[in-house]
């Protein structure tokens, strides 16, 4: 069973920085993609940013340009995902969640983390 581990959430303030970091544990292979989401109270959960298995990266508008994305593949490190944030803004407070999704011999996958709090003060 794959299991994704959240860290590096906190309190920052408005322009400040913080790095998530997503280690995936017990997959044997390398996953396809793998990405992150935020949910902040009262809203729907989106997407911030992900990031495919050959390095492609695809960002919300709403962060481009503050956030990066980031993957290590290697052995000592396959599958973690990294999300650089900086000039963070009261609006990116939310819970964020690593998700990683692909398929297997043609049978796919959509592994969720349980989420990680970033909060961002004014």
């Amino acid at each position: 069973q794959v299991q994704l581990v959240e860290s590096g959430g906190g309190l920052v303030q408005a322009g400040g920085s913080l790095r998530l970091s997503c280690a995936a544990s017990g997959s044997l292979f390398i996953l396809d993609t793998m990405g992150w989401y935020r949910q902040a109270p009262g809203k729907q959960r989106e997407l911030v940013a992900h990031i495919t298995r050959g390095g492609s990266t695809n960002y919300a508008d709403s962060v481009k340009g503050r956030f990066t994305i980031s993957r290590d593949n290697n052995a000592k490190a396959k599958n973690t995902v990294y999300l650089q944030m900086s000039s963070l803004k009261p609006e990116d407070t939310a819970v964020y969640y690593c998700n990683a999704v692909g398929s297997v011999a043609v049978l796919p996958y959509n592994y969720w983390g349980q989420g990680t709090q970033v909060t961002v003060s004014s």
